[in-house]
């Protein structure tokens, strides 16, 4: 009798997770904020992103300006309340952390940021993150068959909302403002590819659609968070 075969290895299951993109203008062209990542990443070695990484625990409860009532309500479609505060908390402070941007406002209750890490950048500058200066673009889950997987939402805002200068890190060793035009040249993974064209929709559009990247039965599918 031949022995049975060995159970299969569960799928790692997604991480929450979340991208900020930021864009301005100049010379009458859309430019966004980009970095390398560093060669020696497990996770996309090489390519150029947005600053983005997974959500921590610490910032479900970080105090925080609210998102927007329409930008809170579509990120709850797919993310309790809790959830969806994190998730834009997570793409501010992973901004900061990646290219030493800080999206904020004055606050005095900055004062009760914790005084470690790129939060203690945002105390000192008397700036609580301003969670309403981002709008919702989409998000993408990695596939099945990837050892890495996040469920990743992606944020847009101007970078006017944005205080400080942009700069590279051990996690992205350049950086640089990419027209939209030009961003197709960077080496790129898929999804970077569809949310840049993303943006350049919904900032000349102003479309209000919320595209869902995600694989079903062994296919890449697209659908949209309010549908099913």
């Amino acid at each position: 009798m031949a022995d049975p075969s060995p159970p299969k290895s569960p799928l790692p299951r997604p991480r929450e997770a979340a991208t900020l993109i930021l864009w301005r203008e100049a010379a009458g062209t859309i430019e966004v904020l980009m970095g390398e990542r560093h060669h020696g990443h497990r996770f996309m070695p090489g390519q150029w992103v947005f600053p983005g990484g997974r959500m921590e625990r610490a910032d479900l409860r970080l105090p925080a300006f609210p998102l927007r009532p329409e930008t809170r309500q579509v990120l709850e479609r797919a993310a309790p309340p809790r959830r969806a505060h994190g998730l834009a908390v997570a793409a501010i402070r992973e901004t900061a952390e990646e290219v030493g941007l800080l999206v904020g406002r004055p606050s005095p209750v900055a004062s009760r940021l914790p005084a470690t890490g790129s939060w203690a950048d945002f105390r000192a500058a008397g700036l609580l993150p301003a969670l309403d200066a981002l709008d919702y673009l989409g998000r993408a889950i990695t596939p099945p068959m990837r050892p890495q997987r996040f469920h990743a939402r992606f944020f847009l805002a101007p970078a006017a909302a944005a205080v400080g200068e942009a700069r590279p890190s051990r996690e992205l060793v350049r950086i640089a403002w990419v027209p939209l035009a030009a961003a197709r040249d960077f080496e790129l993974a898929n999804i970077t590819a569809v949310m840049l064209a993303e943006v350049g929709r919904r900032l000349a559009e102003d479309a209000r659609d919320y595209p869902v990247h995600a694989m079903r039965h062994g296919r890449r599918v697209i659908f949209y968070d309010g549908q099913t």
